[in-house]
C-alpha cells in the first residue's frame, strides 16, 4: 500500500479507527482521526493546541464541551444521507463525544491554533452547498468550516461525487504560499464508497513528478496530500464521499489548475 493511504482498522478501546498526526504524516497542521461508537459509549478528548472540528459522519450522539451539552447531533444514516451536523472547539476544550444510537461515526478534525473562536454547533442549515463542475466532473460541494466562516486554521468541507464522475477536477493543487494566486494547504481525503465494496481512483502528482502516484482508495481509507496535483474519480456503478480536512499557514483556499488542464475549466 502506497504511503499516502491510511486504512481503517478495528476500533480500539476509545473507537478509534483511523488517525492522522502531524507527526505520522510528515506534516505541520492537519490532524485527522475518525471514531465508531456503539450506543452509549463515549469518547473524552482534549484540544490542546489545537482548534477542533467535531463532523458526525453517520448516527446521533451527544456532545459535552466545558459549560455547554449539545444532545443528538447527527442523525443522517450514512455521509450519503443528507447534510451534515458538526462542533467546532477552540484550543483548550475538554470534550466528551457519547453515542446516542448504534453505529456512531465521527469524524475529529484538527489543527493548530492560538486562541480560535467561540465553540458552536454547526447543523444543515449553516451548511454552504453549492455544484461544483459540469457534465461528468458535476459533483455537490457542502462547506462546513471553510474560510467564510469562522475558525483560526481549519478548512474541512464534504463532497459527494456521482458514480462515472470526477471530482476535484481538473487537478488542482496548494501547496506554495504565493498568496493571492495559490496558499499552503496539508489536506487529507477521507473516502466512502456506496455500495462499500468498490473502490475509487485518486491521482497525486508533483510538477517535475518526483510525486507521481495512483491510488486504488476503498471505503475507509484516508488519503494523504502533502503536495502537488490531485484528482478523484468515482467508477460506474459506485458513489463517493469524501471529507476534507486542510490547514496551512494561512487559512484561505487558493489553489492553482494544472496549467495542462486549464482548459477544461473555460
Amino acid at each position: 500500500m502506497s504511503d499516502l493511504i491510511v486504512g481503517s482498522e478495528s476500533p480500539d478501546t476509545d473507537g478509534s479507527v483511523l488517525k492522522v498526526t502531524p507527526e505520522s504524516a510528515g506534516w505541520n497542521h492537519v490532524g485527522f482521526e475518525i471514531v465508531k461508537l456503539a450506543e452509549g459509549r463515549s469518547v473524552e478528548r482534549r484540544a490542546d493546541g489545537v482548534e477542533v472540528c467535531l463532523v458526525i459522519l453517520s448516527g446521533a450522539c451527544n456532545v459535552s464541551a466545558g459549560e455547554n451539552e449539545w444532545e443528538d447531533v447527527g442523525g443522517r444514516k450514512s455521509p450519503f444521507d443528507g447534510l451534515p451536523h458538526a462542533v467546532y472547539l477552540p484550543p483548550g476544550t475538554s470534550y466528551r463525544v457519547e453515542a446516542g444510537t448504534e453505529d456512531v461515526e465521527v469524524a475529529i478534525c484538527s489543527a493548530p491554533a492560538e486562541r480560535g473562536v467561540d465553540e458552536r454547533l454547526i447543523g444543515p442549515e449553516d451548511i454552504e452547498v453549492s455544484t461544483r463542475g459540469s457534465g461528468n466532473s458535476e459533483r455537490e460541494v457542502r462547506n462546513i468550516l471553510m474560510d467564510s466562516q469562522p475558525a483560526e486554521s481549519l478548512l474541512v468541507v464534504e463532497v459527494i461525487t456521482p458514480n462515472g464522475h470526477w471530482s476535484s477536477y481538473p487537478p488542482h493543487k496548494h501547496d506554495r504560499d504565493d498568496r493571492p494566486n495559490e496558499t499552503y494547504l496539508e489536506e487529507t481525503y477521507y473516502h466512502r464508497v456506496r455500495p462499500e465494496q468498490g473502490f475509487a481512483i485518486q491521482k497525486v502528482y508533483t510538477e517535475d513528478r518526483s510525486l507521481d502516484e495512483t491510488l486504488t482508495v476503498r471505503d475507509g481509507d484516508t488519503v494523504l496530500v502533502p503536495a502537488g496535483y490531485h484528482a478523484v474519480s468515482a467508477p460506474p456503478g459506485y458513489d463517493l464521499y469524501y471529507l476534507n480536512v486542510m490547514a496551512g499557514p494561512a487559512r484561505e483556499w487558493k489553489v492553482k489548475n494544472d496549467p495542462e488542464h486549464e482548459w477544461l475549466v473555460g
